[in-house]
This record gives C-alpha cells, sequence and structure tokens, in this order.
C-alpha cells in the first residue's frame, strides 16, 4: 500500500514538473506571468523553456483558454496547445534558436507531420526567435501554418494580438532594406 501510494506521488511529481499536467489554462510556476521579456533582446535571453511559457503567456493575454505547455522530449511537434477565443484549436511549434539561424524545411517538415493529424489543430503556429529558411516558409505557407518569424514574434511580444498575426499568416519576412539591414546585422550573405 505505502508503496502504491509512494510511486502514485512520485507519479504526480513527474508530471507536475514537466508540464504534462493539465493546469487548467493556470500558469506554470516558472513562466513570466508579467511577460518580463519586453523587447526581442530579453526574449534572446531566455531559455528554450522559458521561451515556450513566454508564447504560452502571449497566448493567454491575448485570450486563450485551456493553454498547456507541452515541450519537451516527445512532444510531436506541439510545445503549447490551447483554444482560441473563437473556439479553434491552437497548436504552437516553438523554436529558440539565435537570431542569426534560419529555421530549417526539415523542422517545419516535422512539424506540417503532425499538427493537423496527430493533434488535430484548426490553427497551426510555428514560432521561431529567427527567420524561416525560404523552403521551410514555402511549406508552410502551402499548408497554411502560419509562420511567426522573428518580425512577428516582435509584434507579438509588443502587443499585436495572435489572431492579427494569424491573418498575415507570416508568409513575409520584410521588404529587401529590412533583408539587407538583417545580413549586414549578422553578417550572412
Amino acid at each position: 500500500m505505502a508503496a502504491a501510494t509512494g510511486a502514485s506521488a512520485t507519479a504526480l511529481w513527474w508530471l507536475h514538473h514537466t508540464d504534462r499536467l493539465p493546469r487548467r489554462g493556470k500558469p506554470h510556476p516558472h513562466e513570466p506571468t508579467a511577460l518580463r521579456a519586453a523587447s526581442l533582446a530579453e526574449v534572446d535571453a531566455l531559455s528554450w523553456r522559458e521561451f515556450e511559457h513566454h508564447v504560452a503567456a502571449l497566448c493567454r493575454r491575448d485570450g486563450c483558454r485551456d493553454v498547456v505547455v507541452t515541450g519537451g522530449a516527445g512532444d510531436l511537434g506541439a510545445d503549447v496547445t490551447a483554444t482560441l477565443p473563437d473556439g479553434r484549436r491552437l497548436v504552437i511549434q516553438c523554436k529558440h534558436y539565435a537570431p542569426h539561424r534560419y529555421v530549417p524545411s526539415g523542422d517545419m517538415q516535422k512539424f506540417l507531420g503532425t499538427a493537423w493529424l496527430h493533434h488535430r489543430a484548426d490553427v497551426a503556429v510555428f514560432a521561431a526567435t529567427c527567420p524561416f529558411g525560404k523552403a521551410a516558409l514555402a511549406l508552410a505557407a502551402e499548408h497554411r501554418i502560419t509562420a511567426v518569424h522573428r518580425d512577428l514574434l516582435g509584434l507579438w511580444n509588443s502587443g499585436t494580438p495572435l489572431t492579427a498575426l494569424l491573418a498575415v499568416g507570416g508568409a513575409g519576412q520584410g521588404d529587401a532594406a529590412h533583408r539587407r539591414r538583417w545580413r549586414e546585422t549578422y553578417g550572412r550573405g
């Protein structure tokens, strides 16, 4: 009897600390509830886990319900799940990469392979702290995945609601002048 009770307590502790226990929309104890990351530089300073919780906090700010951080090993491409204010199921993949990197098409392919079929998303979002590679962006546009690249993340982070970003779709990554400034800043050709 004591062994069963101990095993149950251990399992609940593990579920709670690995974010696998639904919290009914409540923030994780380590989540930045006041959205501490006010700038992209502060977002860059977050760990990948803190970034997932930051994205969850942005969803809550924008009126999403049932927000759960599911990221980690075995998440099958869903780092955050939620219900949008209009009732649609939202599935988000988060990638916290250095600003000079690109999201490769392989990352988008993995998410594409699970977002609709496995997670039954009505809306699929791929949020990244960097731009998307051309092939990844083309896949996102072709398969109705909203690619929230670095610039759109900056807008979302500074108060633009997620629903407005969904309308943009994330297909563009700025005009030629913006891309030139990005290359000059991060030394990419």
